[in-house]
């Protein structure tokens, strides 16, 4: 007998928005990587998340939870 279980999704779709709650563009995130698509647009730009946590590195600032 087979156990059931859940199926992980395959990304996960965020929208950006403005202050006056405009969208200004989309984020996914893969488990391979993350996308970003600007308002209206057609395709997405991506990055693997070992280019994406090298850019945070070097680019981000320390964040507290």
């Amino acid at each position: 007998m087979a156990t059931n279980s859940f199926r992980p999704k395959k990304y996960e779709d965020h929208e950006i928005v403005d202050a006056d709650g405009k969208v200004v563009g989309h984020v996914r995130v893969k488990p391979s990587g993350v996308l970003w698509s600007p308002k209206n647009g057609k395709g997405w730009y991506g990055v693997t998340l070992d280019a994406f946590a090298e850019f945070m590195e070097k680019n981000g600032g320390k964040q507290s939870k």
